[in-house]
């Protein structure tokens, strides 16, 4: 059967999730092409490839320039005509890549579509809806109101817009929405949940809260004009309270 989404798997050393984030792609009941990129991990997350190796379309494990260019690469290998990446500690809901997929051909000029996650968190197994939104520019200049593990795009936005940008490495995917939008238009939102973000202490997100923040905000001058003061109130707690002082 002709596969209708490529998948690119980004991991490193996530041995520990990789298994549960391609059990739960392999379980939609979208024919897809997998390609799990792997940064040269330590940890095991060989054996764990080599157990899906039948299923997958492609792997690969060796150093890379990071996980926009590892995306990129995946992405690349396919020919399927809708794409997504889903890290290796998040995963898909039943039904979530059938819904995105239905969505998308539903409406041919929408360039992408995102529905609703939840944030897992790793350490106690709560779970709480992450913060997403129906598409508004004005909102999204706020914050990231797209949750990536919960969307698709059409291949042929993916390779006008060559992918991520390369040099990113924290908000890649918050200036994909962004060109996307100028681009192409709105994406359709669905007011349904398929995806889970795993939150724990190693993500980038928790470990790296400034170049985080610093990033994000870089893309928001960039596609906005004008970063809002919202992210300047916001600042000083997620990177110096939450973070309790780590990077300073």
């Amino acid at each position: 059967m002709q596969s209708r989404i490529t998948i690119a798997v980004p991991s490193l050393n996530q041995a520990r999730y990789l298994n549960e984030a391609l059990d739960s792609i392999f379980a939609q009941d979208v024919p897809s092409e997998v390609y799990v990129m792997d940064g040269g991990s330590t940890d095991g997350t060989l054996d764990v490839i080599k157990a899906w190796e039948p299923r997958l379309a492609g792997w690969q494990s060796g150093p890379d320039g990071g996980q926009s260019d590892a995306i990129n690469r995946g992405i690349a290998c396919g020919t399927a005509p809708y794409v997504t990446w889903l890290n290796s500690d998040d995963l898909l809901i039943e039904g979530a890549l059938a819904r995105l997929v239905e969505k998308l051909e539903a409406q041919p000029d929408v360039p992408a579509c995102y529905g609703r996650t939840w944030d897992l968190d790793d350490a106690t197994g709560e779970r709480k809806a992450t913060w997403v939104e129906p598409f508004s520019q004005n909102r999204l200049a706020l914050r990231c109101i797209v949750s990536q593990p919960g969307t698709v795009i059409r291949r042929s936005v993916w390779n006008a817009l060559d992918g991520l940008d390369p040099a990113l490495q924290m908000a890649m995917d918050y200036d994909l929405w962004w060109r996307i939008f100028r681009r192409f238009g709105p994406p359709a939102f669905i007011d349904a949940f398929v995806a889970v973000n795993r939150v724990h202490s190693l993500t980038k997100t928790n470990t790296r809260r400034r170049a985080h923040y610093r990033e994000a905000m870089a893309v928001v001058r960039k596609h906005n004009g004008r970063v809002p003061i919202k992210w300047w109130l916001a600042q000083p707690y997620q990177i110096w309270f939450r973070s309790g002082f780590r990077e300073l």
